[in-house]
């Protein structure tokens, strides 16, 4: 695993946009993974910039869901299917067809966990997957004590996890749904890179439990150190309970360019 620690959310969001780009010049139809919520958003920015200047081409480029609310209606505007369409897929430019994720809306939840499992394996796989940390270390919606080896399957959603998610819901707990889909921890460990950006010092324990920590399903994002090519990127006061935050800042100066991010 590695831990590359920034000044601040601009410029994490810098870095990782600069990987995709990279990611995308490399593999112009690569499928990237998406994550939803307030801190991916300098991510999507920086990338978005980064097409409209020409500095890459994302034309070819696929987008699929990391996670998704059980029973909104279709359209909802928080559902997270038109977050992604709101926040990636338009500002890159791609249209529709460039996008896949989990169906929340349908009649048999299981049967749509199930075709999405399959459907991100006859794509090829995840490219390039982004992750957010909850304050409890759940990446997706893998709540803690989630199975390691997990495929996309429907979840439950935690208090904590819903008060956290309230404030997309004008703050109203009671219209946050109790239930999601969200890829497994073992379909997220599929990922030929796992990228996961954390920021704010309400993160900075999670942060912590993953990195350093040991490998345990009570901390979910714990499972990126079973990763051959996991990266965490997280801003200072992310990083503030880090005990080797030394070594990672060491480590990342000294970091041959060829190795890339």
């Amino acid at each position: 695993m590695e831990v590359v620690i920034v000044p601040d959310a601009a410029a994490g969001g810098e870095l990782i946009a600069e990987a995709m780009a990279a990611l995308l010049r490399r593999k112009p139809d690569a499928l990237l993974g998406v994550a939803t919520g307030s801190t991916p958003l300098p991510i999507y920015e920086a990338l978005a910039a980064k097409v409209r200047s020409g500095a890459v081409d994302a034309a070819r480029a696929r987008v699929c869901q990391l996670d998704e609310y059980v029973g909104l209606p279709t359209g909802h505007p928080e559902s997270y299917r038109s977050v992604v369409l709101r926040e990636v897929v338009e500002p890159l430019g791609l249209s529709e067809k460039s996008f896949m994720g989990p169906d929340g809306a349908a009649d048999d939840v299981q049967a749509a966990c199930e075709a999405y499992d399959a459907a991100l394996a006859t794509a090829g796989g995840v490219d390039f997957q982004l992750l957010g940390i909850g304050t409890d270390g759940h990446i997706g919606f893998n709540e803690p004590c989630s199975s390691l080896a997990s495929r996309t399957r429907i979840k439950t959603l935690t208090e904590q996890t819903r008060v956290d998610n309230a404030r997309f819901f004008d703050g109203d707990i009671e219209q946050v749904p109790h239930h999601v889909i969200t890829q497994g921890i073992g379909t997220i460990l599929e990922a030929r890179h796992l990228v996961l950006l954390a920021t704010g010092e309400g993160k900075a324990e999670a942060v912590a439990q993953t990195v350093e920590g040991p490998v345990a399903a009570v901390v979910p994002a714990s499972a990126l150190q079973l990763h051959p090519h996991a990266t965490v990127v997280v801003d200072e006061a992310a990083a503030s309970k880090l005990k080797l935050a030394p070594y990672f800042r060491a480590t990342f100066a000294a970091k041959p360019a060829w190795q890339g991010v």
